[in-house]
């Protein structure tokens, strides 16, 4: 075996990590097993100011576990959020080797159980609501969240497989609001999609070969509206099940944007569109 050259001390031959790397991983290893076990459990996970208040301010959110900084601690207490379970004051870094390296936490950690998920046929019928097709990454999906509160959407509707927890990196991206906009998981996405049609909403799909400008489609309420993943977009059966695809049209070079803000852009176009019909 070769040794590492003296005066080297912090370098360690595996992968040619340094030892500070090697020893926060197997502490990040020996923290994320009590996480483990509470994923196991069902367990959400939240980190970060933002998140983590809406979380305890939510009534409906039942707190299990809630980790502070001195600093964040006194935070709280300032801006009068009330404690649903005393925090464990602790030092940054025992946050930190409980997530993952680029985490922001800000000095909170929370876990509380899953809010419960309502059925389509007690979804309120006016407004609109955003399905997603598969669409898997946290952060996107959780900055699709964070639009859906902005604009006032009742729900978002994706499948139970093949889409990512409500908790961790997508609960962060989505800075709260996972308290203001019910998630709704069903088994078969064209089956929801059929339900939502029973319940009387439009279901609109986007897709950049969407047959019409969703800007001139005569829209109502109660509307769905249905995004795919980035690259694949709508599959087949989706789009088949949808009474209309549409298309966002853009004046620029690129024809094309991050799932995330056609998004935004497609509840600003169908909000407006219900206010002026």
């Amino acid at each position: 075996m070769v040794r590492p050259p003296a005066g080297r001390g912090k370098q360690v031959a595996k992968f040619g990590a340094t030892r500070e790397q090697v020893e926060r991983r197997e502490r990040f290893t020996r923290a994320r097993r009590e996480d483990l076990r509470a994923d196991a459990e069902g367990l959400v996970i939240m980190y970060g100011w933002h998140p983590v208040t809406a979380a305890l301010k939510n009534s409906h959110r039942r707190v299990r576990k809630l980790l502070a900084t001195e600093n964040a601690g006194r935070r709280l207490t300032e801006e009068g959020v009330v404690f649903k379970i005393k925090p464990e004051i602790v030092r940054p870094s025992a946050i930190d080797e409980r997530l993952m390296p680029d985490a922001v936490h800000q000095g909170l950690y929370l876990e509380t159980e899953p809010l419960p998920s309502p059925a389509i046929e007690e979804l309120p019928a006016n407004g609109i609501v955003l399905v997603l097709d598969q669409i898997t990454d946290p952060h996107n999906v959780g900055a699709i969240f964070r639009s859906a509160a902005a604009f006032g959407a009742t729900a978002i509707v994706t499948t139970q497989r093949h889409s990512p927890d409500a908790t961790g990196a997508l609960a962060k991206a989505a800075s709260g609001a996972l308290e203001y906009v019910p998630l709704v998981n069903v088994q078969n996405l064209a089956r929801g999609l059929t339900a939502l049609k029973a319940c009387g909403f439009l279901v609109v799909g986007l897709d950049s070969t969407g047959e019409s400008d969703l800007a001139t489609l005569r829209l109502r309420a109660p509307l769905a509206l249905v995004l795919g993943a980035e690259g694949k977009g709508l599959r087949q059966l989706t789009k088949e099940t949808c009474d209309h695809v549409a298309r966002l049209d853009l004046p620029g070079a690129i024809k094309s944007l991050n799932v995330s803000n056609a998004a935004a852009l497609s509840l600003y176009v169908a909000t407006l569109a219900l206010k002026a019909d």
